[in-house]
């Protein structure tokens, strides 16, 4: 067998962009035949995007993608593209790779298994294929085969695993394939990110390249492509167990493409990479590609936050900042405007701090029980980034709703009685001006919920949870706080000085009442050992308390209290979660009821559960 230079090239396409897609794979096959790559393969559903939702039942869809595949034919001379769509067959959806080489079909693989946890649906348009089956499809008039197949390409034989296809042990085609004797396996994904997740795709691609004798390459889709789910873009390539390729992930760039010289004959000349994995790092580049993308394909001018000085908002600040920084370093400011929809003038030698300013505009919104401390917060965040910043009062509106109200039912409202009321009003009546700010601005409201407030519902409905999208939404409050201190200096974002000074506070009661947001609730750090066990694992909640009353130094009766709140406020605020805006799905699990985690709005609320956790005897 000669040289066969192979390659995999990712790219960030959209849901019914037809042209832009298309584009994107164009693009990407001509810097692949720039490179020399003979053998071409893209991700899962690159030509139609993998987040098309209930498109993918309509029988238009997948026709209108098929006629997508048609146009690229005469794109594939002098190359062999590999390229992944829905396909019905008769009546049937199938999840494929269609092989084109000399500008026709030569082939379409089926996808054998589909993705049905976390934020997976696939069952729900597509069927699985049968390993072994092998059919005729009518390609516009020419038979092709359909299934179960294998390619050839100078003497090295190749097939395909289809993402979740490679994740089912001793049932993946894998094995079969190595039965076939492949050379070289293919692995088409649309795997969602998720923080620590690449280093679990290096491990099973170097385990699959020995386990199967291959060589193993991976390409996924990259880009916050349909609004909440985030793909990293990342290829890789194993030999022998040695990792040979891998590309920067989360790239603001539309297309990637890696190549590498197949020999068989011949040791590989690219040298075995050690990846160093950070899920600091990680949260932080998903979160700012998601943004920008948001930004981007909703063609919205920006961003506003009602900053409050605290850890949320300041953490939202500060990953907008870093969005622009990372946008210009990779696209360089041109590059980044355009593909942003921005015409601006860039007229200072600070072009980052700049757009910073132009994309996002904040706002504190102090009331009677709001702190100095944390308005100092705030403008000091904002001035370090450059963000436009605006400070006003909510005092005239809060006491205009509170009058009309004590009105209506005849007696002043008080902090003994009227605790939650008070506080809630203060939180609403913040929405609707910097909603207007957002209006004027034609620019996307963020909204600052964290995924521990998710948890409990510690968040106001129509108030702090208002907003056009919730970055933080999928991470717990104990990694922020972490998070903001790793910021500031890892990232030199010395605006965050404040912040991370400050203890988490809501400022909705009377400063004399020192109101905190783990006094309200628990310590941060016990939330996310219960969340873990209760909705991630979807244990007990007696088997919670045996499992922390050993892995944490917390007094028994306290440990109960702590489970029992927790339950009793997630069941209780599930009608919170299914309203609060969407959010970019960004570790293993969230509580997001459309992406990750249902529960019933209405349920007896573990009452039984908690009864038989009270009862146990210490």
């Amino acid at each position: 067998m000669s040289v066969l230079k192979i390659g995999g090239a990712t790219v960030n396409q959209t849901p019914l962009d037809w042209k832009g897609n298309l584009s994107n794979i164009l693009n990407a096959i001509e810097e692949a035949k720039s490179q020399g790559i003979e053998l071409l393969c893209f991700p899962e559903l690159a030509i139609s995007g993998y987040g098309s939702e209930d498109l993918f039942l309509s029988k238009w869809y997948p026709e209108k993608a098929l006629n997508q595949l048609r146009l690229l034919l005469d794109h594939c001379d002098e190359i062999t593209v590999c390229v992944g769509l829905p396909v019905l067959a008769g009546t049937t959806l199938y999840n494929c790779t269609a092989v084109i080489e000399d500008k026709k079909v030569k082939g379409f693989m089926a996808k054998q298994f589909l993705a049905i946890d976390g934020v997976h649906y696939e069952y729900r348009w597509f069927s699985p294929w049968t390993a072994g089956k092998i059919i005729n499809f009518d390609f516009f008039g020419t038979a092709v085969p359909f299934g179960d197949i294998t390619f050839e390409k100078k003497g090295y034989h190749y097939g395909f695993e289809i993402c979740e296809d490679a994740w089912r042990g001793s049932e993946r085609p894998g094995h079969r394939l190595k039965d076939r004797q492949v050379d070289l396996i293919f692995n088409p994904s649309a795997s969602h990110f998720a923080m620590g997740k690449s280093e679990h795709r290096e491990t099973l691609v170097k385990e699959s390249s020995i386990e199967l004798n291959a060589t193993y390459l991976y390409v996924n889709l990259l880009g916050n492509e349909a609004g909440r789910m985030i793909f990293d873009g990342e290829i890789l390539l194993s030999q022998n167990g040695n990792l040979l390729i891998k590309n920067e992930l989360l790239s603001f760039k539309p297309f990637q493409v890696k190549a590498f010289d197949l020999d068989n004959k011949a040791k590989p000349k690219a040298a075995i990479i050690a990846s160093k994995f950070d899920k600091n790092i990680e949260f932080t580049q998903a979160v700012t590609l998601a943004l920008f993308d948001y930004m981007r394909k909703s063609y919205s001018k920006g961003f506003v936050l009602s900053l409050s000085g605290g850890a949320d908002s300041s953490s939202i600040a500060i990953l907008v900042a870093e969005m622009v920084s990372r946008g210009v370093i990779e696209l360089g400011i041109e590059g980044f405007l355009q593909r942003a929809h921005l015409d601006y003038t860039i007229s200072t030698d600070d072009p980052v701090r700049e757009i910073t300013g132009k994309l996002l505009t904040t706002a504190y919104q102090g009331s009677e029980n709001s702190s100095n401390d944390t308005l100092q917060s705030a403008q000091y965040l904002a001035e370090s980034i450059g963000a436009t910043f605006y400070s006003w009062k909510i005092s005239s509106e809060v006491s205009s709703y509170t009058g009309k109200i004590e009105k209506a039912i005849g007696r002043k409202l008080t902090w003994e009685k009227d605790d939650i009321t008070l506080q809630n009003i203060q939180a609403r009546v913040r929405a609707p001006i910097i909603w207007m700010l957002a209006n004027l601005n034609n620019a996307l409201l963020l909204a600052t919920s964290n995924r521990s407030e998710g948890d409990v519902g510690y968040a106001t409905m129509d108030g702090d949870t208002s907003g056009s999208i919730s970055p933080i939404a999928a991470v717990d409050k104990y990694f922020i706080l972490q998070w903001l201190r790793w910021a500031e200096k890892s990232l030199g974002y010395k605006g965050l000085e404040k912040v991370n000074s400050l203890q988490p506070t809501a400022e909705l009661r009377p400063q004399e009442r020192h109101q905190t947001d783990e006094n309200d609730l628990m310590p941060y750090s016990v939330i996310v050992q219960i969340e873990r066990l209760g909705i991630l694992e979807r244990r007990s909640p007696v088997d919670i308390y045996h499992i922390l009353k050993h892995e944490l130094d917390i007094d028994s009766a306290q440990l109960k209290t702590y489970i029992q709140k927790f339950f009793r406020l997630w069941s209780r605020n599930q009608w919170k979660r299914e309203r609060l805006a969407p959010s970019f799905h960004l570790d293993d699990f969230n509580v997001d009821p459309k992406t990750w985690c249902r529960f019933p709005i209405l349920s007896g609320g573990y009452k039984e559960e908690l009864m038989e956790l009270e009862q146990i005897d210490e």
